[in-house]
């Protein structure tokens, strides 16, 4: 009987044992293998929708079924209600926005359908921050409204919608006069501009708040005027005041009227100098135009300030002028 040979690896085995550092080594070199490669970064508008299914899913299964128990306790302690503001439950004013009704799924629905619609066209010209701001702080607002409107009433609020209506103002001053197309119940297709869109909700919130909700004729409609208008504010305040004006720093003055400033040599000589304005700045016409340039590509043409569409206009008659002569 022969003596057992010993078992040597196979060739291939060794191979690839031999080979296998080199390999790893290559592939840590490669930019995709790194770990500083740019991944592209979850959106703030999925991180919304998501925040709201999760929270939706769980008062489903978790709350509703034990609503006797502290379940049902733990959801009244999340939604706005005058006695959780009395109790000193401020947060509800920000987690109202997470609870919709459970009975109704439209609720929710619309909710996230106005999300995805309005959010995937204002993220790219606000950033993930600026709109996850406008979106809470018009929450917020709509909360101190409706609380302005039902303190002595009573009542409960829950739902995002303000958020939606805040981010919608800003993508109506943005773009007011663009036609946007869209399914009415996803039968019906509209096409109508923001801005007559926000004219018509804004005569219809004005109107339910003054005639329905303040005297507390709302009766079982699942509706607030009152969120509904904070919301709107938000996005408005958010627009006039820090991005058409690129920070609140640089946002509009108070100026004296007219009539109330003072004619004289002095206001002479103040257009005397306003009016050699444009030729001293010339030199650094350039310099303003490629700053602008760079703002239209970030953030687009809708964020330009007055005073930037203005430099714009100079530019162009300059190239006229120059191209005449």
């Amino acid at each position: 009987m022969d003596p057992p040979r010993s078992q040597k690896p196979f060739p291939a085995v060794l191979v690839f044992t031999r080979l296998l550092p080199n390999f790893l080594s290559m592939l840590a070199d490669r930019s995709y293998m790194r770990r500083d490669y740019p991944r592209r970064e979850t959106s703030a508008v999925v991180w919304l929708v998501a925040a709201l299914v999760a929270s939706y899913f769980i008062e489903l299964f978790l709350v509703l079924p034990s609503l006797e128990s502290s379940g049902g306790g733990t959801l009244q302690r999340l939604a706005l209600s005058i006695r959780n503001l009395q109790a000193g439950r401020v947060w509800v004013l920000l987690t109202h926005s997470l609870v919709h009704s459970p009975v109704n799924p439209f609720h929710i629905l619309f909710v996230l359908l106005g999300l995805v619609f309005v959010g995937r066209e204002v993220e790219p010209l606000l950033g993930g921050r600026r709109l996850m701001a406008v979106f809470f702080g018009s929450v917020v607002m709509g909360g101190l409204w409706w609380t302005a409107a039902h303190w002595s009433q009573g009542g409960t609020h829950v739902g995002a919608s303000a958020g939606v209506l805040g981010l919608f103002v800003v993508l109506a001053c943005l773009y007011p006069n663009q036609e946007f197309n869209f399914l009415v119940f996803f039968l019906f297709p509209v096409t109508v501009r923001p801005r007559y869109l926000i004219y018509g909700l804004l005569l219809l919130n004005a109107c339910g708040l003054v005639f329905f909700e303040i005297p507390g004729n709302m009766g079982s409609f699942d509706y607030s005027p009152s969120v509904q208008l904070g919301g709107m504010l938000t996005g408005w305040l958010y627009f006039r005041f820090f991005h058409a004006n690129n920070g609140w720093d640089r946002a509009p003055s108070i100026s004296l009227p007219a009539w109330l400033k003072r004619s004289g040599p002095k206001a002479a000589v103040s257009a005397d100098s306003a009016g050699a304005k444009p030729i001293a700045r010339s030199g650094d016409l350039r310099a303003e135009v490629d700053q602008i340039l760079d703002k239209i590509n970030s953030q687009g043409f809708g964020s330009l300030t007055d005073d930037e569409k203005r430099v714009l206009d100079e530019a162009k008659d300059m190239l006229s002028r120059t191209s005449n002569h």
